[in-house]
This record gives structure tokens, sequence and C-alpha cells, in this order.
């Protein structure tokens, strides 16, 4: 069986389950687009392609082999994207919590059932359907468990608003020991540099008590502040609103003192690096044409 085990972010990574970019289907249409991003590369013709894609993947993967971490990879679906592992479960301490995504990609679910199987079944639970919850916007802190939601009247309106209000009482009722914060975040259906598509576009603690942070992804700014006054200012990286569209926040731990970032992230890879972290850079720029990166492609099982 698998032991799983997830407390926090950034302790060390013993198994992952890493998306895949093979066979990943036809450059969707403009109508086909989720998030304001893709539909902005789609519309420009610089939407990625599959094997820049795969090649990105690959360099990851090498990374985190050689840090000794066991990578699951989803079974291969034809013309389907299965990059984005983060979104379609999330395991909290002992318990592996599988999402209720968009329908459409459920199919993705079932490419890493060899992986669940692994698990004790009584450790494994499926939300009931009211509750929509991804496991990007699902952040664990220690004590905390913070979760990104949209409280707009109009969430049902926004395809980029992905957990509501019901999937933060979900998680407040599986964990009642833990301190649930959630974050109301800005979303929008046009304007990629406006769109938290979820919490970990606009937020990510680092190391033991740092944190890459965009206040403009609040639509409150006592969010914002409450985690300024739990990590301290000095010790949060702020992105600029491009940063943000570039995904800066979605870099990756394999341990307290290890990063894996984007090459193109000189600014933010820099701070990282004056503040004691090894950052193993990759070129992932094509992946994040599609508003996801490195967190978004790893779903985390072991942490120690």
């Amino acid at each position: 069986m698998l032991p799983i085990n997830v407390k926090n972010e950034t302790a060390r990574l013993r198994a992952v389950v890493l998306g895949s970019a093979l066979h990943n289907g036809p450059t969707p249409t403009a109508e086909e687009a989720y998030d304001p991003k893709s539909l902005e590369h789609i519309l420009a013709g610089t939407y990625p392609l599959e094997q820049d894609m795969v090649q990105e993947m690959d360099a990851f993967k090498q990374v985190l082999e050689k840090y000794d971490v066991q990578v699951y990879r989803p079974e291969m679906i034809e013309n389907y994207n299965q990059i984005f592992t983060r979104d379609i479960g999330f395991v909290i301490e002992n318990t592996f919590v599988k999402s209720n995504i968009l329908p459409d990609r459920e199919r993705e679910l079932d490419a890493i059932q060899y992986v669940i199987d692994q698990i004790k079944p009584e450790n494994v639970v499926r939300p009931p359907e009211e509750v929509h919850i991804e496991g990007g916007d699902v952040m664990l802190w220690n004590d905390y468990i913070f979760i990104g939601t949209y409280k707009g009247s109009d969430y049902k309106d926004y395809i980029t608003a992905r957990t509501n209000a019901q999937g933060v009482q979900y998680i407040r009722d599986l964990f009642p020991n833990k301190i649930v914060k959630e974050f109301d975040l800005v979303k929008s259906k046009i304007e990629a540099r406006d769109n938290a598509l979820h919490l970990d576009c606009c937020f990510q603690p680092l190391g033991n008590n740092k944190g890459i942070i965009y206040k403009n992804g609040f639509r409150e700014e006592a969010d914002y502040m409450f985690l300024v006054d739990l990590f301290g200012k000095e010790n949060l990286f702020h992105l600029t609103r491009e940063e943000m569209y570039h995904m800066n926040s979605n870099v990756f731990s394999i341990d307290t003192h290890v990063v894996v970032s984007e090459r193109n992230f000189t600014r933010l890879n820099n701070w990282l690096r004056e503040n004691g972290f090894t950052v193993e850079e990759i070129p992932y720029a094509e992946i994040a044409k599609q508003e996801g990166l490195l967190r978004c492609s790893t779903l985390p099982l072991i942490r120690e």
C-alpha cells in the first residue's frame, strides 16, 4: 500500500503523480478554451505544441528523479489533456480527496486509478456532487489549510471559478482539527492578467516561513493582509501583474530548501538563491500558456 502523507507544501517529497503531455490532442478551438490565457494563445496562433510540452515535462521528471522521488504518470488517453494532475485530486495528511472537476475531465481521474488503488480504500473520499473543489485551490501549511474560492453571486457564470463555498465547508468538516482559511480570488473570463484561476496562481509558501504572493489576486485586502501577518512582509516575494500572468507563483518545492522554477523567472530565482534556496531551473514556458505551471502539473502523495 501507498502510505500517503502530506502536511504542507515544502517537506521532503517522496512520491508524486506528474501529469503527461503525450497525445495531448489538437489545439482547442476558441469555444473550447477553459481559461482566458489559453484563449489568448489559441487566437494568437501561439498555443503550445505537444512535442515542446513533452520535453518540458521530461525535464521536470528528470529533476524529480535526481532527488530520488518516486514519479507516477497517468495512463495515456488519446487526444486528451492530462497535464494538470493537481486539479483532479489532492492529499491532506493521509486522506486522498477526489476532486469534483469539470465533468468532461472525469477521465483524468480514471487514468490515475491504478495509483489510487494502492491507497487504503477508507483513506479515499469523494465529495458529494454540489461540492466543487480543485487541488490548485487547496494549500496545506501545517495547522492551516488555505483554500481559494470565489464568492461572487455570478459564480456559476465563471468557468474559472473552480472551488465553491460548499467545497470549503466540506474540507472544514473533514478536518475539524485544522484551521481552514478561505481566500476570495479575483476572476476574469477575458483577461488572464486579472484571473487567479486557483489560489496557487497568486500565492505559494516556500521553505519554512517564506512565500510568493500577488496582492491583486485577492478580492479582499484583509485576505492578503492575513498572509502578510502570518508570514511577515519581509519573507514574501511580491509579484508584479506581469509576473503573476507568467505564473511565477506556481513553482514547486521538492524540499524546504529545493525549489523547481521556470528558467525565465529571473527576479524570483535570484531572490530564492539570495534566501538560501537551491533553484532547479527548467524550461516550462510552453505549458504556462495554458494557465498552469509546475505546481499545477503535480499531485504530491508523500512528503515526509
